[in-house]
């Protein structure tokens, strides 16, 4: 395991003090997600996730993802934030960003119904042309929108393609027993898998939801869930000063109540980007309510410091960072030039690591400089159980940063009113009255 987090250079802002200061509040909000008495208690079957979880079900995601393997080229992912961004992050954590264009023996992986693109889907569907397809939605309800809408065009693909066998090339995650999901995978017989009750979307990688795309990727998920368990054990116990966990979730407390509303999760590792959105959305999703709240927001250094680094160095300072600094030495190394006509022969010999560990740490000491507090999480490898125990720290951290913050984690209740007038304006039934408010207010506008 390579995970380390360090609050070093963030000392001139954030002292021992107030970390003793806030501690009591941390505590207590350790101690209601322990005792399980807070808000939103009915959603905390990620907390043991790791340790407790189907063992008979995660054999069969294993086994499926091995018959998927050897049965397509392509293997589609239908599904709309916690239902994509977890397995797409962990692929490409693990992976590298570029996994689909690489040499492998798995099937190419692609994620669609996060959007109401048209071109995006019309996209998907070429790539499918001539190659042999599986599918896995991945809704609780099966009447989400977006991953409803993609999965009618994929399923009619598949019936197109494969005839009476399309539904075994169909994989459903979904609810135990409700849903218009379950219902259709029951009465056409897609192998199914469960998406736990007592686990949110955005809680929900280390589920199904998660494992089935991620094993067919070729990642050991029994490694990555052991990560997970190693990161519950070592999280479970300390203080403030000692738990990392409980001293971010400290940090961005008191970062906040001093006025720095946003925070930027940094990585100087392109294979980290999709790792940063999954974060958005746990971050922004569990803390964005009532009227609180850090905003989330990421960026890829060193490539993000020539668009957004002079605004983060001297634009309005309102903002703090968390970076992950990806450290591992491969062995690449920058040539020799004989010319030398870009000036680059000091760098000659020397690794591209070396070169972006001292970007990494004259980024941190100019934007410390500028009144950017920063804190850091060390990596020395991206392997399956560094992305388990790195999911599971940030969740126990939002979990209890949320708690201090004073609201619930665990609910979105903001993501349903773009949703109502949406159904309004597409004249679903039922929303009539809605309707006619909502043009009378855009013809209003003009």
């Amino acid at each position: 395991m390579a995970f380390t987090f360090t609050d070093k250079y963030l000392k001139s802002f954030v002292s021992d003090e107030k970390l003793k200061a806030i501690e009591p509040e941390i505590m207590r909000s350790v101690a209601t997600l322990e005792n399980r008495n807070g808000a939103g208690n009915d959603f905390l079957g990620w907390v043991d996730l790791p340790v407790d979880y189907d063992k008979e079900e995660f054999d069969r995601i294993k086994d499926a993802a091995q018959r998927i393997r050897k049965s397509c080229d392509v293997f589609i992912v239908i599904g709309i934030g916690g239902s994509y961004l977890g397995a797409r992050a962990a692929i490409e954590f693990v992976k590298g960003n570029y996994y689909n264009s690489l040499p492998k023996k798995t099937p190419d992986i692609y994620f669609v119904g996060n959007d109401i693109s048209s071109s995006h889907l019309s996209e998907m569907i070429s790539l499918c042309d001539g190659r042999d397809v599986c599918v896995n939605v991945i809704s609780k309800s099966g009447t989400t929108t977006e991953p409803a809408v993609a999965f009618r065009v994929f399923r009619d693909l598949l019936i197109k393609k494969y005839g009476d066998k399309a539904s075994e090339h169909i994989f459903a995650t979904t609810d135990k027993a409700r849903g218009a999901l379950r219902a259709q995978a029951d009465s056409l017989g897609y192998e199914s898998f469960v998406i736990p009750d007592d686990v949110g979307g955005r809680y929900s990688v280390l589920t199904a939801v998660g494992l089935l795309p991620i094993a067919v990727a070729g990642i050991d998920i029994d490694e990555m869930m052991a990560g997970a368990a190693k990161a519950r054990a070592e999280l479970a116990a300390g203080d403030v000063m000692t738990n990392p966990c409980y001293k971010y979730a400290a940090i961005r407390n008191i970062l906040y109540r001093e006025g720095k509303s946003v925070e930027i999760l940094v990585s100087n590792d392109p294979a980290l980007t999709l790792t940063c959105e999954w974060w958005k959305q746990l971050f922004g999703e569990s803390e964005g309510k009532d009227g609180k709240g850090l905003y989330p927001s990421s960026a890829i250094y060193s490539t993000d410091l020539h668009s957004m680094g002079q605004f983060i160095q001297q634009g309005e300072r309102v903002m703090f960072e968390t970076v992950i600094d990806v450290n591992i030495n491969d062995g690449f190394t920058i040539p020799y030039d004989e010319g030398n006509s870009d000036g680059l022969n000091f760098l000659a010999g020397k690794e591209m690591n070396f070169v972006n560990q001292k970007a990494f740490m004259g980024t941190v000491m100019a934007h410390t400089d500028g009144n950017v507090p920063n804190c850091v999480i060390d990596l020395t490898s991206r392997s399956a159980g560094d992305f388990g125990y790195l999911v599971y720290f940030f969740e126990k951290a939002v979990a209890v940063s949320g708690y201090t913050l004073g609201i619930n984690p665990f609910d979105q209740p903001g993501v349903e009113a773009y949703k109502k007038n949406m159904f309004a304006l597409l004249d679903k039934p039922g929303y009539s009255e809605q309707k006619k408010e909502l043009e009378a207010r855009i013809n209003a506008i003009g």
